[in-house]
């Protein structure tokens, strides 16, 4: 590559600037900006101030991104640099994946608020502009890839390709909480928008549902709620689970098979699989395994330690490799916990002009997660139980159905559960390859023994108290 290509390319993107920008912009905000470098499909350039390229990233992302694809590809990136007042160094800044998607207005049939419309009544028709709801910073490009969610991402640009025509319609995420079910959810749907325009997406959370059903309900516009719903092309609902009550599910119902039977996407995010949802009619649960069901895993160390960088990329600030990496150590269970600590750090350094070291992380970081932060796992839980009852672990993940052993396997399932959130299929691997079917009946059984016989009660919690205590 010519070390002076990324001059000539810069200067092709000013010439079509200059065609598309009043010529006292261009001369106010484009002029200035110095080209730097081009790597791959990523251009550098240098910007006089923050301010700067905060402006020209509200004001002109649209225009440099269509402009970078045409000269560069579609692949094109673009990097601010900006030099500081003061002696500290040049800090890079990634230019906005893209500025928050807008959905196009649509026709919505309305209905008389006196009742259920009359089949010989034709509704109104109203034109609405629907708010997609979308984070832009939650796209692919800031989501991390590793062995706990690459599944997901890999089935997010299938459907992102070619929404309603794979099989994984819906997609059911689910996971732990933090461990970035709601930022792959939304990069699926930042990314259809960008694919597809003219394609309506809507985000809302469960809550969110339930909430607008029962306010359609007492103002008598039901039949206007559903109408909204089944104009929807991507429909992502993020924690399905708080989606309780009869009609609140049987409204959901029946957007569901509108929006599947159009060839709609859907997508859906939760903090259990589906088979572990509680208080959900079956014929909807049924519906919600038609497509593909992937659970979010942990992060490994490797892959926190790789978004601790990308966030610290996106922040404009340099931290030492060794201060990551502890961070990276000492939070172990989920991306949001990892950017808690980071961005207080941060802060921290920044508010107080401490230097960012390990022992300032190490400050922050004992505020944030636990000290005792040793990771609780199954094995933990399996082996505390068989102590506490003397019992073998062979016993234990026997099929024995003696009362001491079936009540001990069945207390070690409901802490399972409590303590780690795991999958009732999950839970029932580690304790000998028993079904969900045999470990949702025991967590239901362990629940009821703690409300009426004491002593039951006192087993739990001794056995809780003692997981919690650190090796």
């Amino acid at each position: 590559m010519d070390q002076n290509e990324y001059i000539t390319v810069w200067d092709n993107c000013l010439r079509i600037i200059e065609q598309i920008v009043e010529p006292q912009k261009f001369s106010t905000w484009f002029k200035p900006i110095r080209p730097i470098s081009l790597k791959d499909t990523t251009l550098t350039v240098e910007v006089p101030s923050d301010f700067f390229r905060e402006y020209l990233d509200e004001t002109y992302l649209e225009v440099l991104k269509s402009v970078l694809h045409r000269v560069i590809g579609t692949g094109a990136k673009l990097v601010y640099k900006v030099h500081p007042v003061g002696k500290g160094d040049a800090m890079e800044f990634p230019a906005q994946d893209s500025a928050a998607p807008v959905n196009k207005s649509v026709s919505v049939n309305t209905y008389p608020t006196n009742g259920s419309p009359s089949p010989f009544v034709f509704p109104g028709v109203a034109k609405i502009r629907i708010n997609p709801r979308l984070n832009p910073v939650y796209s692919f490009m800031n989501l991390v890839e590793g062995e706990c969610n690459k599944m997901g991402i890999l089935a997010g640009h299938t459907i992102s390709d070619s929404p309603g025509n794979t099989p994984f319609d819906p997609l059911f995420l689910f996971g732990g909480p933090g461990l970035g079910k709601t930022h792959l959810a939304q990069a699926i749907g930042l990314s259809i928008k960008d694919r597809y325009p003219d394609l309506v997406v809507l985000y809302a959370t469960g809550n969110e549902f339930k909430t607008q059903y029962m306010d359609a309900v007492a103002k008598n516009r039901l039949a206007d709620f559903l109408a909204f719903y089944m104009r929807i092309d991507v429909l992502i609902i993020d924690d399905i689970q708080e989606m309780i009550g009869k009609g609140t599910q049987n409204a959901f119902f029946n957007v569901f098979n509108h929006l599947h039977e159009n060839g709609k996407q859907l997508i859906f995010t939760s903090d259990r699989a589906p088979v572990d949802l509680q208080n959900f009619e079956e014929r909807l649960l049924s519906r919600m395994k038609w497509g593909l069901s992937v659970e979010l895993g942990r992060p490994s160390y490797e892959t926190r330690l790789q978004m601790l960088r990308q966030r610290c990329y996106r922040e404009g600030v340099t931290v030492d490799e060794e201060v990551l990496e502890y961070i990276a150590t000492k939070v172990k269970t989920s991306f949001r916990e990892l950017e808690g600590v980071l961005i207080s750090l941060i802060a921290r350094a920044t508010l107080m002009r401490h230097e960012i070291t390990v022992a300032l992380a190490r400050e922050v970081s004992s505020q944030i997660v636990k000290e005792n932060d040793a990771e609780l796992t199954a094995d933990k839980i399996i082996g505390t139980v068989c102590d506490y009852f003397n019992i073998t672990r062979d016993e234990i993940l026997s099929k024995s159905r003696k009362r001491e052993i079936a009540q001990a396997r069945q207390i070690a399932m409901y802490l399972c559960r409590k303590l780690m959130s795991q999958s009732l299929s999950a839970i029932g691997a580690e304790l000998g390859g028993k079904d969900h079917a045999t470990v949702l009946h025991a967590c239901n059984t362990v629940e009821d023994l703690t409300q009426t016989d004491k002593n039951f009660r006192k087993y739990v919690n001794d056995i809780e108290t003692l997981v919690s205590v650190p090796a």
